[in-house]
């Protein structure tokens, strides 16, 4: 999990940009070192943009790093130095400088699925995120939180969550019913293919 933790970005460009926009998504707190950035990156003012070129030791303060300079000696010394560090890194379209790679991330609410081709194409990985996000309904932020309520039922009875009935309830229409504005029924649904008394 990203949330709240220190993550580097180096460069000011396109590629940059986008990296930075996925970590703020995922609630990083993001610094930006580059002597210049574009337009998109300067009129943030959700991250810490550090107007220098990059020196050695500044991966050790944090939690990840992504070089996106497009330089590759650059991105070389900042990959050996975050390597010495132990901070993991991701050289932006260099795979064999990458000590993990990003998957490309659809988020609805608190749903999140992630497309990854282990470095080898990103344009492919978002290409097929691209294409999920087309059958993924728009009530799935919805459902999950009809899900999470019948869930902490589950708790508060005693119960494990972990039981079969859950999918039966999904293939049943669950979804369809919640994107209806049915949520009592959603609920209904749920609590019946779970065994937990149907409310009346």
């Amino acid at each position: 999990m990203l949330a709240g933790a220190p993550v580097l970005v180096v460069g000011g460009g396109p590629i940059a940009l986008r990296k930075v926009e996925g970590l703020l998504e995922s609630g990083a707190k993001v610094t930006v070192i580059a002597p210049r950035v574009e337009d998109g990156l300067a009129r943030r003012d959700d991250i810490n943009w550090r107007r220098r070129r990059y020196r050695f030791g500044d991966a050790a303060a944090y939690r990840l790093v992504i070089s996106a300079t497009g330089v590759r000696k650059v991105d070389e010394k900042i990959y050996r130095d975050a390597v010495d560090a132990g901070v993991p890194i991701n050289v932006a379209d260099v795979p064999h400088l990458c000590t993990f790679t990003l998957p490309a991330i659809l988020r609805r609410g608190d749903v999140q699925l992630a497309v990854s081709t282990n470095g080898r194409s990103p344009a492919l990985a978002s290409w097929l995120r691209d294409q999920l996000a087309e059958s993924l309904p728009d009530a799935i932020g919805e459902a999950l939180d009809v899900v999470a309520d019948v869930r902490a039922e589950l708790k508060a009875a005693g119960q494990s969550t972990e039981i079969l009935g859950w999918h039966d309830a999904f293939d049943a229409g669950f979804v369809q019913l919640v994107a209806n504005g049915e949520h009592a029924a959603a609920r209904n649904l749920l609590r019946d293919r779970l065994g937990l008394a149907v409310a009346s």
